[in-house]
């Protein structure tokens, strides 16, 4: 069999189980947070937290709970890293330095989890499981609660209410990521994936010298890091480590992981909102894009171009032989289209197109299907911009889900797409213009200028996969990647709140003879076309710069 025949058929594989699991997981999703029992276990919970989980909330509520509760999470990881070298189970490890520490914390709680450090080299076993482990699901949770707080503002009418964030957050992690998690790391454990707490040992002679490698609760994280969009390794080769990801089948299973609960969010949607079609429009412009970038992956890295490539059977540099190019290019589209920012293989090493490829994703806002939540409310953003577009098309006042798009609605969603790209281009250009951070790109030209538009990239827009030659571990990477991933993790947040908020205050449009039906393909295209109009003319420039200039002159 063919490498690309074999891609394929990896590929129709991935999209099978997504399709088998996407009716009872959306379903089940939508059932946890309509709910209005509670449970024992998250009983408990509230009452330690001192939380009234029926008092709904209004935005600014929900906000500050938003923001609270990620505030003492940085706080809290901080101080972990701070004092591990007094911690039992260190594993001999000193104490992580402050800038490094500030932006592990940034970098974990906003479900970035950015990595500038070797993670069997840097952290021992409390770090990693009672630390990044533990907000591996507490990140994605709060993904997933802003995300369902914006569905209610389109769902409901006349009120601002939009639920109880703590309730949504307990539910998400006690319900939802924490039983999945557990069969997940099953399969992996199953597949060769370690689960233990071993300290380091001596694994044999190499090249005159001796390799040593520490254990750790590897599976369990590599579950939750796939499932919840979150992306850090526990090896500094991430899931191109046998150890996290030792074989074709469990990478498979891994970028089904990706993509499981964002996909699936969208039936959660539309059954909230009282229109499975709708969730139905939303879904396939997802597939449409993610498809769409798999294949041009797929065709950029099996192109051939000269002896070398012909025998290796396409661009194998920087890649598993494991998983081959068809392997390594679904799970670098997986990644970058997600928030989850895990690499089986190394972006730096694609060709010229292929790392704009990932670099793009990223731009795009991960929205198809995006990350844990944040794909769902990214995507709804664009919607009603789609939606307003359309409107001054035919000359109507735009409507989505029978709530008008009026000057407010508009605003808080132009403010949204504007924050991250802000970010990447203006950290970006700072970085190009000072003389210091230069020095820590491995490569000049074009591929140099991608190494650090990529880096700001994959932090501002909370995905935390590197290009893998940068030096990142500097007091200026380290400060201003933890900046970019905090404001572009909870700036946008501030305005999917508020425009939730003012949604649900409306009462119902009726549906009249002239009104979009959103629920079509023709919508579905037309919000299709909008997301890659609005990306390519803000990131064009900066891609042309490089990643593109480097395709163009390979």
């Amino acid at each position: 069999m063919s490498p690309q025949a074999a891609g394929v058929l990896q590929l129709t594989a991935l999209i099978v189980a997504l399709a088998l699991a996407y009716r009872p997981l959306g379903d089940y999703m939508a059932k946890v947070y309509s709910s209005e029992k509670h449970h024992k276990p998250e009983k408990w919970i509230y009452k330690v937290i001192g939380a009234n989980p029926a008092a709904e909330m209004r935005w600014p509520a929900y906000l500050r709970g938003v923001l609270a509760f990620s505030a003492v999470s940085v706080l809290f990881l901080y101080l972990l890293q701070r004092i591990q070298g007094s911690l039992p189970g260190s594993l001999g490890f000193s104490s992580i330095d402050p800038d490094q520490a500030f932006n592990t914390a940034a970098s974990f709680v906003a479900n970035t989890n950015w990595q500038s450090y070797y993670g069997e080299q840097a952290m021992g076993h409390v770090v990693q499981t009672g630390g990044l482990a533990v907000q591996n699901f507490l990140s994605a949770a709060v993904g997933m609660a802003v995300a369902v707080a914006l569905v209610r503002g389109f769902a409901r009418s006349r009120t601002g209410e939009l639920g109880n964030f703590w309730a949504d957050l307990v539910r998400g992690t006690v319900r939802i990521l924490l039983p999945i998690s557990v069969i997940g790391a099953l399969v992996l454990v199953a597949c060769g994936a370690i689960q233990n707490f071993s300290g380091i040992h001596q694994v044999g002679q190499f090249m005159g010298g001796t390799q040593e490698w520490n254990g750790g609760a590897v599976a369990s994280q590599e579950a939750i890091k796939e499932l919840g969009t979150n992306g850090g390794g526990y090896f500094n080769a991430n899931s191109a480590h046998p150890f996290e990801n030792p074989n074709p089948l469990s990478n498979l299973f891994e970028i089904f992981l990706i993509l499981l609960i964002p996909f699936a969010l969208t039936r959660t949607f539309g059954r909230m909102v009282g229109s499975l079609r709708q969730g139905y429009a939303i879904l396939g412009a997802m597939a449409v894009i993610w498809i769409g970038f798999t294949a041009l992956m797929m065709w950029t890295e099996f192109a051939h171009r000269g002896p070398a490539f012909e025998i290796a059977g396409g661009a194998m540099e920087g890649k598993e032989t494991r998983f081959g190019i068809a392997g390594s290019s679904i799970f670098a589209v997986a990644t970058t289209l997600t928030s989850t920012g895990a690499v089986n293989s190394f972006h730096s090493s694609y060709t010229g197109f292929g790392g704009g490829i990932t670099m793009l994703g990223m731009q795009l806002g991960e929205i198809a299907p995006g990350g844990v939540g944040s794909g769902l409310y990214g995507m709804l953003i664009m919607a009603v911009i789609a939606v307003f577009l359309a409107g001054l098309m035919v000359g109507r006042t735009p409507e989505y889900l029978g709530k008008k798009i009026g000057t407010r609605q508009i605003k808080l969603a132009a403010c949204y797409i504007l924050v991250t790209p802000a970010l990447v281009l203006g950290f970006t250009a700072v970085a190009m213009a000072l003389p210091t951070p230069a020095d820590s790109m491995t490569n000049s030209g074009a591929h140099g200028f991608s190494e650090i538009l990529y880096a700001y990239t994959s932090g501002a827009n909370n995905n935390g996969s590197a290009f893998a030659g940068l030096n990142a571990d500097t007091q200026w990477f380290n400060t201003t990647i933890g900046i970019a991933m905090l404001l572009g993790r909870f700036v946008p947040m501030v305005f999917v709140l508020a425009l939730a908020g003012s949604l649900a205050e409306q009462k119902p449009v009726p549906e009249t003879a002239g009104t979009l039906r959103t629920d079509k393909p023709l919508y579905a295209g037309l919000l299709v076309g909008t997301i890659l109009i609005i990306t390519g003319l803000t990131y064009f420039p900066a891609l042309a710069l490089g990643p593109l200039a480097e395709g163009l002159a390979s």
